[in-house]
């Protein structure tokens, strides 16, 4: 009998530690939702590879992971052995049990010790680009050869790629709730889900995005260049565009920073279209990465130079009309440049859309009808990368020096940020939310050389 006892009593020493530490995990995550005025400080970055001793600043020693052999990873309750490629099954808490359909996760678990790098794709549904990013990256990897980890997620957001919308089903954007609350709205729950069974087992993040609203983008990574660590994680990629972009609050790359995770966001061409060039290049840029990162080698080396834009504005039409642009994707430009002309198609006024500055174009709506105050060029203006490490150094010692948390002093520039609190879509809206006609105002007549305005306000898409 004594014996007996004594084994339970073993059983629940044992299982005690794990079962506390889940508890506060969960509290924790309740807490950075209800503190929006008090964001957690992000935590030092993850340790680079698992099971290794992690240092003062954050990286492990250069021999730590020679003496154990590789073990298996447990993810989503299944084990993936060393050396090997598997299909694992995440359910999100947002349907019927009962009809619930599993989202895919490929995984590859290298034969060597190594990083865990976390590709995720279409958090929003109609990004098709990340998808096919993917899909070429984990078929062509070979665990037997591979030092560290490769989870890719596809579709993240299933229900949205099959209505072919940004949104989840209840026409919330998924990139707002990171890291979520299980006991939240639906959203809420599936980036729960999503951020504390998957996200929280990487060391590193690339969360893969296009443009949004008919809008397209140069392929680009959107880092936060006043973190150091994230600044010498974009060094990975290559020659790819690097925009500066801190983190908006709720958006899954912003949530993986603040808890430790090295994240970027990688943007590469425009909604429901699947572009070649546009996937091409993000293959070649996470190929490097990897390479970079010493976890295989790349079959397409990009040791082309960087460039780096730490400063970007949206330019905006003046007047409604039909926009029709004169400028493309990477074209340099130059102050007072016309990039393109909004006319009104019945009386055939218009304005002409003008570069605020020097620069180059990193973003830019299709040729369309467009309303006044639409964002219609993005124009980046260029650093060296010296410039940025440099900027990226002094930030981080102001900040240490003044007790400030560096990941909350600027709001980006963010053309799709969109939070729970704004007001519904206008098809949800009541008839009296619903804005006046503008038949009750005096039309204007533009000049058609009135410069747009620019404001530092939003980015698309993330």
């Amino acid at each position: 009998m004594l014996k007996r006892l004594s084994l339970i009593t073993l059983a629940l020493l044992i299982a005690l530690p794990g079962w506390a530490t889940e508890l506060e995990d969960e509290e924790r995550a309740l807490e950075r939702q209800q503190e929006e005025n008090a964001p957690a400080k992000p935590k030092p970055p993850h340790i680079k590879a698992p099971n290794e001793e992690v240092t003062e600043t954050g990286k492990a020693p250069p021999d730590s992971t020679t003496s154990e052999p590789r073990k298996a990873l447990f993810l989503l309750g299944e084990t993936v052995e060393p050396g090997t490629f598997a299909t694992l099954h995440w359910t999100p808490d947002q349907s019927f049990a009962s009809i619930a359909t599993p989202v895919p996760i490929l995984v590859a678990h290298g034969s060597k010790p190594g990083p865990q790098l976390c590709l995720t794709a279409a958090v929003h549904g109609d990004e098709l680009n990340g998808i096919e990013m993917v899909r070429r990256l984990m078929y062509e990897l070979e665990p037997e050869g591979l030092a560290g980890t490769v989870v890719g997620v596809p579709i993240v957001n299933l229900d949205g790629f099959r209505n072919g919308s940004r949104y989840l089903s209840d026409r919330r954007d998924l990139n707002r709730y990171f890291p979520g609350n299980k006991n939240g709205s639906a959203a809420s729950r599936v980036a729960y889900s999503l951020f504390h069974n998957i996200i929280q087992h990487c060391d590193y993040l690339v969360d893969l995005h296009t443009g949004s609203q008919k809008r397209v983008n140069l392929p680009q990574l959107r880092a936060d260049l006043e973190n150091p660590d994230v600044v010498a994680f974009a060094k990975h990629f290559g020659g790819i565009t690097v925009l500066h972009s801190p983190g908006v609050s709720g958006m899954l790359r912003d949530a993986a920073v603040n808890d430790g995770i090295i994240a970027v966001t990688m943007e590469a061409g425009g909604p429901n279209r699947l572009e070649e060039k546009a996937v091409s290049y993000g293959v070649q840029a996470i190929e490097t990465l990897l390479e970079n990162l010493d976890m295989r080698k790349a079959s397409h080396f990009w040791g082309a130079p960087q460039p780096v834009f730490y400063e970007s504005k949206w330019v905006r039409a003046a007047q409604g009309g039909i926009l029709l642009s004169e400028v493309k994707l990477n074209d340099k430009v130059k102050k007072g440049q016309i990039l393109g002309t909004v006319t009104d198609p019945i009386s055939n006024t218009g304005s002409a859309i003008i570069a605020p500055y020097n620069g180059r174009v990193l973003g830019l709506a299709v040729n369309q009808v467009v309303h006044a105050g639409f964002a219609t060029f993005r124009i980046g203006e260029e650093k060296s990368t010296e410039e940025v490490e440099a900027q990226a150094e002094e930030k981080a010692k102001q900040s240490s020096e003044k007790g400030d948390d560096p990941q909350s002093q600027t709001e980006p520039d963010n053309e799709d940020k969109e939070r729970p609190s704004e007001p519904a879509p206008e098809d949800q809206r009541p008839a009296s939310a619903t804005p006046e006609s503008a038949d009750k105002t005096p039309r204007k007549q533009a000049s058609a050389s009135t410069p747009t305005l620019t404001e530092k306000e939003e980015q698309t898409s993330e």
